[in-house]
């Protein structure tokens, strides 16, 4: 594997991720869903993140998600189909992100279709072995709108990308609810993980006592330098897991999608809240690896 590989999906993360988020971010979108009868944000979000899976149950979504709590996803699944069949979901997540996009992106037109082409390029081929999200979306038509097409894009990058950070996590050892909880001991408060991911308060803290039993979180709730080491390793096996799609991209190649994406980021990003569940940094990295 060339050594800058890992480093450049990290910093690539960081500019696609932003395009991606605006789907549980944006008011365009969040109203798609509510106005097709999906009250309240988790309903919306299962309906349309689990959406390529077909009319997924709780189980296998759960497990797929990997940080909900199982019974915030059993509150939504299955019986959102009831309302939204899948194939109805996907539409409504298209539009409401492209609602989203169009204004977000408004006068950068040029750019939305070079960076989606770029993007694209980098997508279409993807290894979906072990990456379920990853290529159940891949397993969907390409859309023909240019904002369609970027928005695409970037999801499927994004979920190869979050189905190897589930693997990395699983190795490591962690579940879904201590992730969270060591995370929070690091970097990201827990208001922006507990009540959008579902956990009670009683798992929440049998979670740390797990944490604390290995050495991972210390008696005030703050990670230990084992946890810090521990999560960084998993991090950096999230970037090896992430590196296959830019390894035959040369400095040139890398330096060119960073430039198509950085702009497109910034904007983007306007439309997310820092800090925020997914962890993704406040500013948008617009160097990558060379």
């Amino acid at each position: 594997m060339d050594d800058r590989s890992p480093a450049t999906a990290r910093a690539l993360w960081t500019l696609y991720e932003p395009v991606h988020a605006v789907v549980y971010f944006a008011p365009e979108a969040l109203a798609a869903f509510e106005e097709a009868g999906l009250r309240g944000w988790r309903r919306g979000y299962f309906a349309g993140r689990a959406a390529p899976l077909g009319p997924a149950g709780p189980a296998p979504v759960t497990a797929a998600f990997f940080t909900f709590a199982p019974g915030t996803v059993s509150r939504a699944l299955p019986s959102v189909w009831g309302i939204v069949p899948p194939a109805r979901a996907l539409e409504i997540r298209r539009s409401g992100t492209r609602a989203a996009l169009a204004r977000l992106l408004c006068g950068m037109e040029k750019e939305v279709e070079r960076a989606g082409e770029l993007l694209l390029s980098y997508a279409g081929g993807l290894d979906q072995g072990g990456r379920v999200l990853s290529a159940a979306n891949a397993a969907l038509d390409v859309p023909g709108h240019p904002l369609d097409r970027l928005w695409h894009a970037a999801t499927l990058l994004r979920e190869h990308r979050g189905d190897g950070h589930v693997a990395a996590l699983v190795a490591a050892g962690l579940d879904g609810c201590e992730i969270l909880v060591l995370r929070a001991g690091i970097d990201v408060p827990r208001s922006e993980l507990q009540p959008y991911r579902g956990w009670s308060d009683a798992e929440w803290e049998a979670a740390g006592r797990r944490l604390a039993g290995r050495g991972l979180l210390a008696a005030d709730g703050s990670a230990t330098d084992g946890g810090r080491r521990l999560l960084a390793a998993a991090e950096e096996a999230t970037d090896r897991a992430a590196a296959r799609p830019w390894q035959g991209a040369g400095p040139g190649d890398v330096r060119e999608l960073t430039e198509a994406l950085a702009p497109l980021a910034r904007a983007c990003a306007t439309a997310l809240r820092f800090p925020n569940p997914i962890g993704l940094p406040a500013a948008p990295e617009v160097t990558a690896a060379r």
